[in-house]
């Protein structure tokens, strides 16, 4: 059965493949950084959609050489207490235009995901529990007060 996720707003059957789990030759692949530092120019050679996951020690900028080649950039939250991802998908977004989809992984929760999505990330993976819930929190507040990146929300909100 498919991994579930969050995106753009609806809950979507996964179409990516973790390198991990890939069975044969997916035509959509993520890999970690490591996986990727190791062998670049064989992954830079693949045929098909390339991601990448960050964790949070990773600096964006690591990949700038790259950005044109990566159709996906996760971004790990590894506890409830992390929050380099969000500062890591703004600088994405607003520094880099990158303009993939950027994914939240780790340990994501719904009460997270509409700041996510103001942050720039557009899909979530989410437990099971939270999968079917999270889409409403995504149109929790329909104002704001400070700008942001909504690149993530389905609604672009009113400034105050």
């Amino acid at each position: 059965m498919p991994r579930r996720l969050l995106r753009d707003g609806q809950v979507v059957d996964d179409d990516w493949s973790y390198l991990a789990d890939a069975q044969g030759e997916p035509a959509s692949l993520i890999l970690s950084y490591a996986q990727w530092q190791a062998q670049p120019d064989i992954w830079t050679q693949r045929d098909g959609r390339l991601g990448i996951v960050l964790s949070p020690n990773h600096p964006v900028k690591l990949l700038t050489p790259h950005f044109s080649r990566f159709s996906l950039i996760g971004l790990e939250f590894s506890g409830p207490s992390e929050g380099r991802g969000y500062s890591q998908a703004r600088v994405l977004r607003e520094q880099w235009n990158f303009g993939g989809e950027l994914r939240a992984t780790g340990y994501v929760r719904r009460d997270q995901v509409f700041f996510m999505a103001r942050c720039g990330f557009n899909s979530f993976e989410l437990p099971d529990a939270d999968i079917e819930r999270a889409s409403t929190a995504l149109s929790t507040f329909s104002s704001a007060y400070q700008p942001s990146n909504d690149a993530g929300l389905p609604l672009k909100l009113q400034r105050r």
